[in-house]
């Protein structure tokens, strides 16, 4: 699966042929944090044995993890949260910001016959359409330490930034926009499992 993510494509080869399908999906996954599925809950106990946790979340492995852009923990929500109204961003006015972006995105890729989105971008593409100031620079290499992060889970930030920018309706990726797609990147978080 790590293959067709990348490239999005499937090879299949054969003896006196290969044969290239095009393979472009958008994957989706949820898991439990361990196996009890309380860890990291704010009201109950994990009941999981110590080292656990670490072993049922190396159950994906890292080069896996590194193609998947967005890693959310969703914590369980109180009926106090839920039963209170609030105002908050309609559906229609989050699908118009979603369509501009796609609109500024398009724009930006208009003379490309393959490449249609961020997400598309080779690392060439990375460095002509998603300039960092020194500010956004230091918040990235602080991350790459702190958070030991491979050069696949950089390239995915800078990508996702792009797009937090656009959404943004920003023409350059600002310093909250990095520090946001590094909030989506939970899973990378050393220590994060036990």
């Amino acid at each position: 699966m790590r293959q067709p993510l990348e490239d999005r494509k499937v090879t299949i080869s054969r003896a006196k042929f290969t044969v290239d399908y095009p393979a472009g999906f958008m994957l989706i996954a949820a898991m439990n944090p361990c196996p009890c599925g309380y860890f990291n809950h704010p009201e109950k106990d994990c009941s999981c044995a110590p080292g656990i946790v670490h072993k049922y979340l190396n159950k994906i492995s890292g080069p896996l993890l590194d193609r998947i852009d967005l890693h959310v923990e969703v914590t369980p929500v109180k009926f106090d949260d839920l039963a209170y109204e609030a105002s908050t961003t309609g559906s229609e006015e989050i699908r118009l910001k979603v369509i501009q972006a796609r609109m500024i995105q398009e724009e930006r890729f208009r003379e490309s016959e393959t490449i249609h989105c961020n997400a598309q971008m080779s690392s060439r593409q990375l460095k002509k359409h998603c300039e960092i100031n020194s500010e956004g620079k230091e918040i990235l290499k602080t991350a790459m330490e702190k958070l030991g992060l491979s050069a696949r889970a950089y390239d995915r930030i800078i990508r996702v930034s792009r797009t937090i920018a656009d959404l943004d309706t920003s023409e350059k990726i600002e310093a909250k926009h990095l520090a946001e797609a590094i909030q989506y990147r939970s899973l990378d978080r050393e220590g994060w499992g036990g």
